[in-house]
């Protein structure tokens, strides 16, 4: 996600019954290794272990990888959205995949999952702090369960980002009726700036708003940045990159750095 540290995954594929066959056995990918860039070079400036030379196929992926010019286009436009029972338009986006043929083997969930609070904390107040509240992360999920409703359904949409549709922009409904349920959600989703403005298809205005949301979280910024496929605002990302380049020169890191925290994380 960051265009030095890749993630290689595999499918097991069982090639009885020609290739339609295979492609309704195979399962979900399972992450096999990481691996960094310096890593790949070394591996194709030296192809050869202690076991004997490298297969070719893992040296044309690893040629390709420091190669590639990132960011990669969108191609999970198979989305899966929990819906909002008043008019069953898209409240949150659930799962998303590539291929059709995957779909059906997403399990039919109607819970809606924040990113982890271990993974991205978000910073409470004393005054939520001395009443104990849980954090924000898992607070917005309930408010994302109640407003779902006691019988909540969610479905499948194949989205277009060249026309005009109606979904949230950043993968949650931000229209709440409830002032407290309005603020949990607004700070959720800007101190996930960072990895939303990842997203494609996002109008200039709306990653303007969330580059601006960005700036409190700069070392983010500056590790997410390769793959923003465009700049609404290139002052306020300048700066903000300047600010992360003076930090990390400085001793300090990410609270993420060193563990695997996934923008698709489940």
């Amino acid at each position: 996600m960051d265009g030095d540290l890749w993630e290689f995954q595999f499918i097991y594929a069982n090639s009885r019954g020609g290739e339609a066959s295979a492609a309704r056995q195979h399962g979900r990918f399972t992450r096999a290794a990481h691996i960094r860039r310096c890593d790949l070079e070394r591996v194709i400036a030296n192809p050869v272990t202690e076991d004997g030379q490298v297969d070719q196929r893992i040296l044309d992926l690893a040629t390709f990888l420091t190669g590639a010019r990132l960011p990669f286009e969108a191609t999970d436009r198979y989305e899966y959205w929990l819906l909002d029972p008043k008019d069953h338009s898209p409240l949150a986006l659930i799962f998303s995949c590539v291929d059709a043929s995957e779909m059906a083997s997403f399990p039919k969930l109607t819970d809606w999952a924040a990113l982890p609070a271990a993974v991205m904390p978000i910073e409470t107040s004393e005054a939520e702090r001395s009443r104990s509240y849980g954090p924000v992360n898992y607070r917005l999920e309930r408010c994302v369960a109640e407003r779902a409703g006691s019988k909540p359904r969610a479905q499948w949409f194949t989205r277009r980002y060249s026309e005009s549709e109606n979904f949230p922009p950043f993968l949650i409904r931000e229209d709440w009726e409830d002032e407290e349920q309005q603020d949990l959600c607004q700070r959720y989703l800007h101190r996930q700036a960072p990895r939303l403005l990842m997203l494609h298809g996002v109008n200039l205005e709306e990653r303007r708003r969330m580059e601006w949301a960005a700036r409190a979280n700069a070392l983010d910024v500056a590790r997410f940045y390769q793959l923003y496929p465009e700049i609404a605002d290139s002052n306020v990302m300048d700066k903000i990159r300047i600010e992360a380049r003076l930090r990390l020169a400085a001793g300090e890191t990410a609270y993420s750095m060193g563990r695997r925290d996934g923008v698709l994380y489940q």
